[in-house]
């Protein structure tokens, strides 16, 4: 029987009024403004500046171990508008300047006690001992408990065998209790209320496997049961009941499929459970799937159901990578969810145990209506609410529905200020359920009202304001989205890319010279890095009469491809951007194969190569348009840009699709045409621009590929008299022959050259004694070693202020030791392949000089099968002892080497951080807002990135290019960048004819 909402609707408010009327007068401790914690609250309440800095600072406080450290930080956070600053803060804040060490070690005491009280507040206990004494006291006032221990930021899986022992040993405390507890509500053998197992934990299944990833489904489920099994076996053998707790949406998938391999391992123990988040707008599907399953395989389950905690970080996360957002974006479509979900679970209660994990007092009273109406029996349902929040609400639970069980975290403050932060926001939160009811004392009847009424007054005169347009009526440029591993499809979408690629590979790949395809007899076979016996095509190669061919043909139609309006040259681009969407995973899969990439770093470059056609034709629609110059009557004057000439593009094949459509239609949409160059390792990728451009429709010797080796027609191109522009990245060493070669005039050159050359970097990655170590200890370790390290702003220098070293140091480590190694079309290996043999001696040789210079903390190789098959792999290498004058400090690698670098404070690391020649890209990790506008300031490099990686940059967002000897020009991806391929033009028109001139609006010449 299906029970209609709506109809219970006067039933549901009067038990709300009811349940109001039962705790009227009554307040959270988090609401008691006579404590220190309240009154934080209020302040929070009442300003979101002070709320932002209060919760950072909670945030920050557990690595603030010195009296001096707290003081600075107290000053940087608070030290601003006095009246905004709680009593206590603002006396920290204004005093430790004066008041020396006596003063600054009352401060920490005052401040450390007063934060670590309130994140007590929510968490059971420190220490197991803890732990069980405050659940026998939860046991003597009357409520059950489930247990979670906090820790879920695990970097390596060292760290996940200590959480899994964490575990254990709170277990093994609580059995040694058990006997003692009585069950609940004089419930029988032994058991609370009759039915349910005195002991319940849940665990977040992410913290059990370090290395969980969306990407790897199978892996993940692995990895997560084998460390959370023992701790389910352990449960069983105590009589418990184990809840698998939902986290963020990227482990949605794979935590539901570990609760079905869990469920179906152990068929005859029914107390299992699993959560499910209401604020998903996929809960209804999600929900009714696992009913679905669980009728299907004959076996019970038990659903906890939550609005969700990670509201905030699933909607920034979605619209930073342009996905739909998956939550709901109005609070009480979640308040919908939560009924529809209930509802559903509650018709299939002869098969699923339902746990109403809630403290609005609303959907509470909705369920136990719903459970009325359809005489559920009350030991197939229960509610919990969060120990040390809302405490009125709780007791006003255990009046009227006696099964109340308290969600208790348990763990170190460390971790737990993560948890607390969650939880202070969630208090402070303008639609927060509490905060309406006990702090703004909002009127009972809107509380109670049905949600949908809820949604539809706050929806009531809104209205969408219309997408703003750029430049020849396109919408606003936005990058294309990476993707979505959760999305079972897009997973599958690479293997089948990868068969397909491999089934037309290995074939000729000839010249395309003037809208023809060209064949040479000197042919290069690229091969695949991971087993140089497959290979990819066997690409010819390009000799000086053939650059030639090349070059007369770009240097023809250049006569007119000038002359083509703006519009329509941004159009072709458009076209191209097209057909790069529609073939992105067999494009992925050639990257691959042919250079080594990982799935999703594949998906970046083509997804980056699309930013730029996108990105550069909207920026080509806005130059076109002619600018009037100044205002004089009498007089127009018109500034106004054509392509500069042939451009040759020499690319590097490491974004060998990116970087590669970035220069060349760059230069096309200026009206440009190209000679394009693709580096030899990566020239089935760089053919992928032939089909492109084809597919675009773009005039013939307007694009020309012709591969050929460095030493045959490298100089050639450059010093040809009819090249204008030479668009380069790669080398240090290279970029300044090419700029050399460049300068010299060769008979019959008309035009000085233009060389833009984007070239290497030696970047640096500073971790301040303060920084969030789960995230940078995992930002270096992807910025060192994704794409095996072979980004031009791959971090190959880490440096650490002293207070953190040996911390960090051991975290990064041991993460290092955790990644898998291997072929990169299997989506479980974090680093596979250098690029080729030839990258691959270039490393070893510079392991070699680490090994020589430094202490090797980590130096891991493949396993001696993938050694056998001769791929072209080298160790993941990490050394420390290193200073600014070694060459592994130096010199760019353009590989897996990681320096660690030690330094005695801020302005050290940033003094160590410039010293090299190079300028390209730079990180630091930090929650001082002073030394993050110091390194704004002085940590000089092209991009710098605060409390993120120095890699990954975006078209538009993230303009990439550096200075010193990472590089001449404007940046790509940014306003300026089309600009290097353009010729101004002024034209100056005297309009005055017999002292008559037009006059027109903006002149007020005439008064």
């Amino acid at each position: 029987m299906t029970t209609d909402i709506s109809s219970l609707d006067p039933r549901i408010i009067a038990r709300g009024r009811e349940f109001f009327s039962s705790i009227s007068g009554e307040s959270p401790s988090v609401f008691n403004k006579g404590w220190w914690t309240g009154k934080v609250m209020d302040w929070a309440m009442k300003n979101e500046d002070f709320k932002v800095q209060m919760f950072r600072f909670v945030d920050v406080l557990p690595y603030l171990n010195t009296s001096e450290s707290l003081s600075r930080h107290i000053e940087e956070y608070f030290a601003g508008d006095d009246s905004n600053i709680p009593d206590v803060l603002k006396w920290g804040a204004t005093k430790t300047k004066i008041g020396g060490g006596l003063v600054a070690k009352v401060l920490n005491k005052t401040i450390r006690s007063n934060i670590e009280s309130m994140a007590r507040q929510f968490i059971i206990g420190q220490v197991s001992k803890e732990a069980v004494k405050g659940i026998k006291k939860l046991r003597k006032d009357g409520f059950a408990f489930v247990l979670d221990l906090l820790g879920e930021a695990t970097v390596s899986e060292v760290e996940s065998d200590a959480y899994r022992e964490g575990y254990m040993e709170v277990l093994e405390a609580i059995q040694k209790e058990l006997a003692k507890w009585k069950p609940l509500d004089g419930g029988g053998d032994d058991l609370d209320w009759g039915h349910a197992p005195k002991v319940n934990v849940a665990v977040k299944p992410s913290a059990f496997y370090s290395q969980s990833k969306p990407v790897d489904m199978d892996g993940t489920v692995e990895g997560m049961m084998s460390r959370i099994e023992p701790i389910y076996r352990k449960v069983m053998e105590m009589g418990g009941f184990m809840c698998i707790d939902m986290e963020q949406l990227k482990y949605k998938g794979a935590t539901v499929e570990l609760y079905k391999r869990l469920r179906t391992k152990y068929p005859d123990y029914p107390h299992l459970g699993i959560v499910f988040q209401a604020y998903l707008r996929s809960t209804d599907e999600d929900v009714r799937g696992l009913l679905a399953w669980a009728r299907e395989t004959g076996l019970p389950i038990s659903i906890r159901l939550v609005k969700g905690a990670y509201w905030d970080y699933e909607t920034v996360l979605a619209k930073q990578n342009g996905w739909p957002v998956p939550v709901w974006t109005h609070k009480p479509e979640s308040d919908m969810a939560f009924e529809r979900a209930a509802r559903m679970i509650l018709e299939n209660a002869d098969i699923c145990h339902f746990a109403c994990a809630s403290h609005n007092i609303r959907t509470i009273s909705a369920v136990m209506e719903m459970a009325a109406d359809m005489n559920v029996a009350e030991d197939r349902y229960e509610f919990q609410v969060l120990y040390g929040m809302a405490e009125p609400v709780r007791k006003g639970l255990k009046n009227v529905a006696r099964r109340v069980r308290l969600y208790c975290p348990y763990g170190d403050l460390l971790p737990g200020m993560a948890y607390l932060v969650r939880r202070l926001l969630e208090n402070t939160a303008n639609e927060s359920f509490l905060k309406q009811t006990f702090a703004d004392e909002a009127d009972m009847d809107r509380l109670l009202e049905n949600p949908e009424a809820t949604l539809r007054r706050q929806l009531e005169g809104k209205c969408v304001a219309p997408e703003p347009e750029a430049q020849g009526g396109l919408p606003r440029f936005a990058n294309f989205p990476p993707s979505d591993f959760t999305i079972e499809a897009e997973r599958a979408a690479y293997p089948e890319a990868i068969a397909r690629v491999r089934g037309v590979m290995g074939k000729e790949v000839p010249l395309f010279i003037n809208g023809q395809e060209v064949r040479t007899g000197d042919h290069l076979d690229s091969y695949n890095p991971a087993d140089p016996s497959e290979i990819i095509g066997s690409v010819c190669q390009a000799g000086v009469a053939e650059a030639d061919d090349a070059i007369a043909a770009a240097s023809e139609a250049y006569l007119s491809w000038r002359d083509v309006p703006a519009e329509e040259r941004a159009e072709v681009l458009l076209k191209a951007a097209r057909y790069l969407k529609d073939n992105i995973h067999d494009l992925s899969a050639m990257q691959i194969l042919e250079v080594g990439k990982q799935w999703d770093q594949a998906q970046a470059d083509v997804a980056e190569a699309i930013d730029f056609l996108e990105y550069y034709a909207r920026e080509m629609i806005r130059l076109g348009n002619p600018r009037r110059m100044g205002r004089a009557p009498g007089e127009m004057s018109q500034l106004f840009y054509q392509g500069k000439g042939v451009a040759a593009v020499i690319a590097p094949w490491n974004f060998p699709l990116a970087i590669s459509v970035g220069m060349v239609s760059a230069a096309i949409v200026s009206g440009c045409p190209v000679v394009y160059k693709p580096a030899g390792i990566s020239s089935c990728v760089g053919y992928g621009l032939v089909e492109m451009w084809k597919a675009a429709g773009l005039p013939d010797g307007v694009f020309n590929y012709i591969p050929g080796r460095g030493s045959v027609i490298g100089d050639h191109i450059v010093e040809h008299p009819d090249v204008s522009v030479i668009a380069f990245t790669g080398s240090m060493e290279v970029g300044l022959r090419i700029q050399e070669k460049a300068a010299r005039v060769q008979p019959g050159q008309q035009q000085c050259k233009r060389v833009i050359a984007e070239m290497g970097g030696k970047n640096a990655t500073i971790i301040d004694d303060d920084a969030d170590l789960d995230e940078a200890v995992l930002g270096v370790l992807y910025a060192a070693f994704g794409f095996q390290g072979q980004k031009c702003s791959a971090c190959s220098r880490v440096i650490v202020l002293d207070a953190v070293y040996d911390r960090f140091v051991e975290r990064l480590t041991e993460a290092a030791r955790s990644v898998k190694l291997g072929p990169s079309e299997n989506p479980a290996n974090y680093m596979g392949p250098v690029v080729d043999k030839a990258a691959r001696e270039n490393v070893l040789r510079y392991v070699k000089i680490a090994e020589e210079e430094g202490n090797v903390l980590v130096k891991r190789e493949v396993s001696d099968d993938l050694k056998a098959t001769g791929g072209c792999y080298v160790p993941l290498t990490i050394v420390d002892g290193i200073t600014r004058e070694h060459r592994i400090a130096r010199e760019e690698v353009f590989g897996p080497v990681l320096a660690v670098m030690r330094a005695k404070d801020m302005n050290d690391a940033i003094d160590i951080a410039n010293s090299t020649r190079f300028a390209l890209t730079g990180a630091i990790y930090s929650r001082s807002p002073a030394n993050l506008e110091l390194a704004y300031k002085q940590f000089r490099v092209g991009n710098l990135y605060l409390n993120k990686p120095s890699v990954g940059a975006l078209v538009e967002r993230h303009a990439f290019g550096g200075f010193k000897m990472s590089g001449v020009g404007s940046k790509s991806g940014g306003p300026d960048y089309l600009l290097q391929f353009l010729d101004p033009r002024l034209v100056c028109e005297n309009t005055m004819r017999r002292g008559f001139a037009p006059i027109e609006e903006e002149d007020d010449w005439l008064g």
